[in-house]
């Protein structure tokens, strides 16, 4: 499957046994026993999800949870001997995602970290702004579920611009990363499919367009 998975648990059984489970389905395993120790696999490669004992030796798993969703925007599953109703709550609301009780089933971890993936990934695959719905995987864009009907390179240019939408593109990035071309060439490839865009969008009454500001660059605003 080629997904990463971080094992966050104290318990040198329960991790044997998780990390066992989990590379037999092909998963990537990478482990930390304590909270530094996950920050430290977190600072140094990216991961796919985390599955997180709430009991951990040097912090609270909540915090702790806290900590991860601020620096990677990953589901979150937490292992737990502590199955009150309130724990679970406040497991949820402190961001994780799932939640499972000791003792478990490992049929049952492994269907939860296989649905959290799926879900996770489907998240990432559709970007959205104000209406407009690009699919990343199918390079295509709806607006109201209205197709546009865009080409590549137009689809690539307001992907690059809904994912920074608090603020603008320069045209030497946008350049190079869609056309290849160089810092200071000839930009009139970007005028044009930008004009193309504008055109698209006024045809199925989207309230959103490609603007421009001198000295600033290329943004995708609401109008």
């Amino acid at each position: 499957m080629g997904y990463k998975i971080l094992l966050v648990e104290d318990n040198p059984h329960i991790m044997e046994i998780n990390t066992e489970a989990l590379e037999m389905e092909d998963y990537e395993v990478l482990q930390a026993t304590d909270g530094k120790s996950c920050m430290d696999v977190l600072d140094s490669c990216e991961v796919d999800m985390a599955v997180l004992d709430i009991m951990l030796p040097d912090t609270d798993g909540l915090k702790l949870c806290q900590q991860i969703k601020a620096k990677a925007d990953i589901p979150i599953l937490f292992l737990s001997a502590l199955s009150e109703n309130e724990q679970i709550v406040e497991g949820l609301r402190s961001g994780g995602d799932d939640y499972l009780t000791k003792p478990y089933d490992i049929a049952v971890l492994l269907a939860r970290v296989e649905a959290r993936l799926r879900a996770s990934q489907h998240r990432k695959r559709f970007v959205s702004f104000k209406g407009l719905k690009l699919d990343t995987l199918a390079m295509t864009g709806y607006y109201a579920e209205k197709d546009l009907l865009l080409t590549q390179k137009e689809f690539l240019l307001l992907r690059m611009l809904s994912e920074n939408i608090t603020g603008f593109t320069d045209p030497d990035e946008l350049y190079s990363n869609i056309w290849g071309g160089q810092a200071g060439s000839d930009h009139n490839a970007i005028y044009t499919t930008v004009s193309r865009l504008n055109k698209k969008l006024d045809g199925v009454g989207a309230e959103v367009r490609v603007s421009y500001r001198r000295g600033d660059g290329y943004a995708l605003e609401e109008i």
